[in-house]
């Protein structure tokens, strides 16, 4: 008896869309895998993802797939070829989240726009609340004796988003915040300029410190968001961030699970 096949659109970013040589591709895959064995039969259409095989992973439908895991597909799916993460199109994408009985907002905003401090600041502060904590990652011109010129910044949009949002969901389990912003600018960003600002108001200055440290760290370690460093000299590189979950570590010991373990308990 033949598998049964089916249809699915295959999504390339960064550096795996340079190998592959298009953004997104309809592939015909087994409808019911794991995904090493979808990475395999992505590779045998796309041979050149062979290179970076070991240090992707898969999502299926916006979501992180673990090792081993069974995977059903179904016509019509959106599997991704993931990169380790770094964190364009013109598109602004900007979710409001609001409880207006517990009087709260969470703002999450993906765009080519040049952030604000003041703005996003505007939005956060509140009469009960006696702290703001702000993180601002700005572009660097130096990178290991290169002249970076320039940031270069793409996203897997929709996840991203949701991935940030699961962030914010985790924050306010942890902690009692009032509003949350969490901004990430796409595109090009020049020297000096803000390419990410996390933002958090809370009653009392621990809360919104503690709060800022943690959605920073794990928005870089999960939140499908590629950045590419280009230099003075006319080279670049996608980089990738130390946080990063699904790299291996030095000590050689994957740490996949720590993401997997860590969507499950959001």
């Amino acid at each position: 008896m033949t598998e049964r096949e089916v249809l699915v659109t295959v999504l390339f970013f960064a550096g795996a869309r340079d190998l592959a040589g298009v953004d997104r591709s309809a592939v015909t895959l087994t409808a019911i895998t794991t995904p090493e064995q979808l990475l395999a039969q992505v590779v045998r259409s796309f041979g050149e993802i062979a290179k970076i095989r070991e240090s992707v992973i898969i999502s299926l439908n916006q979501e992180y797939c673990e090792p081993g895991q069974w995977l059903v597909l179904s016509t019509g799916d959106e599997v991704a070829i993931i990169p380790p993460i770094s964190g364009g199109m013109s598109l602004i994408f900007r979710t409001v989240i609001n409880n207006i009985q517990l009087g709260i907002m969470d703002y999450i905003k993906l765009t080519q726009d040049v952030l604000s401090v003041e703005e996003i600041t505007g939005l956060i502060t509140n009469p009960s609340c006696g702290a703001i904590s702000l993180f601002v990652g700005t572009t660097r011109n130096n990178f290991q004796g290169k002249n970076v010129v320039r940031l270069e910044y793409e996203a897997y949009h929709e996840m991203a988003e949701k991935e940030m949002g699961k962030l914010i969901k985790e924050a306010r389990n942890k902690w009692s915040l009032k509003h949350i912003a969490l901004y990430h600018r796409l595109g090009l960003v020049p020297v000096t300029e803000s390419s990410v600002i996390v933002a958090v108001s809370s009653e009392h200055r621990r809360e919104s410190l503690d709060a800022v440290s943690f959605l920073i760290d794990n928005l870089k370690a999960n939140v499908p968001i590629w950045k590419k460093e280009v230099y003075s000299d006319g080279s670049d590189d996608w980089k990738k961030n130390k946080e990063c979950v699904w790299v291996k570590e030095e000590d050689g010991q994957d740490t996949v699970d720590k993401i997997i373990n860590n969507n499950k308990s959001t």
